[in-house]
């Protein structure tokens, strides 16, 4: 059965163009074709990176973010309470109202104390400034390598220069050994930031971001399996130019270094918005939908394909909205809101909004003991006992 499957998967109606087959791909001395068992070294090199990743940001993130002054906030701990702490590591870090109260009455506490035992409990969990920096240096790190790997392989390639060659030949194009590398290590990336979602800082784009991880490893291993190899590294190189300015903005943002910050996201919208917007329509989608149809005609792997890049489009559309938003708050108010899909911190709303109640609180108390020791005075009038006295006085008079 599992030789049934793979006879069937690998079937050439379904990866190569009509009147191509896998004998036509077979590999000789002097030429050299992609092939599918190469996408597994992708798998240990991950591996690899994940090593190199945990050492660079001890080594250097960490270090670096010290002496940059980026200081994790002081966020204050939950009271050792086992039955709160079951709940919460069995059943669910937000409990619902109901729940709430059922846990109250176990505990003997006040809603009010259990509410801010969860809330301080989950801000527990969050993610330091400092694993959010030492993140960041990572990705931008790798995204240099990438991009300016990407440009130093690719400036010298004709398709790089007129994309109606990414289909001249196809799909008998042989693979270089630099283009063969330059995937391995964008693969390897993906796989590598895949492995490691459990324990990367989670934002509200979450899901999104699953789904791009998902549909970049299957574009790039299926346009490595169908010798979509030149396609394949526009794309790559598309991508890395934006990222290359989103976290250097995070990695400022973090130092609090606000006009630099500033700068940076401009200049960052800019250059996403114009690569996968105008761009990447351009380059990619419409070389991949219309010029290809001038070699082959319409064959699975061509509709497969564009179903991935439109799914990346469509990601890069939701993106998009984010940073217009962001932009469009930016020139209203002259400073950059918080990143929309990084998570607040509860105690920044909830916990502080306790505090304003306190300080009202302790204001209205403070405030009936003034006025009722006489002591309040209205738009620099005299005190009320020397008025008081004034007029016993001209009473006296009288």
């Amino acid at each position: 059965m599992a030789r049934s499957l793979y006879e069937w998967l690998w079937q050439h109606e379904f990866w190569l163009p009509p009147g191509i087959t896998w004998e036509d791909m077979q590999e000789s001395e002097d030429t050299q074709y992609p092939q599918p068992r190469d996408l597994l070294l992708s798998i240990p090199f991950a591996l690899i990176l994940v090593v190199i990743r945990c050492a660079f940001e001890r080594a250097i993130a960490l270090p670096l973010s010290t002496k940059l002054g980026v200081r994790d906030k002081q966020r204050p701990k939950a009271q050792p309470n086992p039955v709160l702490e079951t709940f919460y590591s069995t059943r669910r870090k937000n409990p619902e109202e109901g729940e709430l109260l059922s846990l109250a009455k176990q505990c003997d506490l006040p809603v009010r104390k259990v509410e801010k035992w969860f809330r301080r409990r989950r801000n527990m969990d969050r993610p330091s400034l400092s694993k959010k920096f030492g993140e960041a240096c990572w990705r931008f790190t790798f995204y240099i390598i990438s991009f300016f790997t990407g440009l130093a392989v690719l400036y010298d390639k004709p398709w790089l220069w007129d994309h109606r060659e990414c289909w001249t030949g196809y799909p008998q194009q042989p693979l270089q050994p630099s283009l063969f590398w330059y995937y391995m290590l964008e693969l390897s990336f993906y796989w590598s930031l895949v492995f490691t979602l459990p324990f990367d800082v989670k934002r509200k784009d979450f899901k999104e971001q699953i789904v791009h991880h998902a549909a970049t490893i299957f574009l790039i291993s299926f346009s490595y399996c169908a010798n979509y190899i030149r396609i394949g590294t526009l794309v790559m190189v598309i991508h890395d130019a934006s990222d290359c300015f989103l976290e250097p903005t995070k990695i400022f943002n973090y130092m609090k270094w606000k006009k630099t910050c500033d700068s940076l996201f401009m200049i960052f919208s800019a250059v996403f918005l114009i690569s996968r917007l105008v761009i990447y329509p351009y380059t990619v989608l419409y070389n991949t939908y219309y010029y290809s149809m001038e070699i082959f005609q319409p064959f699975f792997g061509y509709y497969f394909v564009n179903v991935l890049l439109i799914i990346l489009q469509l990601l890069h559309v939701f993106w998009s909205c984010l940073i217009i938003h962001m932009v469009y708050k930016f020139i209203l108010q002259g400073t950059m809101e918080k990143d929309m899909r990084s998570d607040t911190e509860e105690s920044d709303k909830d916990e502080e909004r306790d505090k304003i109640r306190e300080k009202e609180k302790n204001g209205i108390t403070y405030f009936s003991n003034v006025t009722s020791n006489g002591y309040i005075q209205r738009n620099g009038s005299e005190p009320l006992n020397n008025r008081a006295h004034l007029a016993n006085s001209h009473a006296k008079e009288r």
